[in-house]
């Protein structure tokens, strides 16, 4: 995940935006900023879908197949 201070400046140019305004050099780091915040919550998102099992009321595992599959591939069950 990003920094505590990454997040802090994002959240910064972002209260400036709305109020005085952002430089072109300031609204480039805002935009570079999110990507990279994006990327990261993407990539924790998909690291915690991709251990997800599920079951049905039954306790019968129905997870699906790909899912299943990419599992295998990462040692994960």
């Amino acid at each position: 995940m990003l920094s505590k201070e990454k997040i802090a400046r994002i959240n910064e140019l972002s209260k400036k935006s709305k109020s005085a305004g952002l430089t072109e050099q300031e609204r480039q780091e805002q935009t570079a900023l999110r990507q990279e915040y994006l990327q990261a919550f993407r990539s924790s998102m998909k690291k915690t879908v991709e251990k997800v099992r599920i079951f049905d009321a039954n306790g019968d595992e129905v997870t699906p197949k790909k899912l299943k599959e990419v599992q295998k591939r990462n040692n994960m069950h």
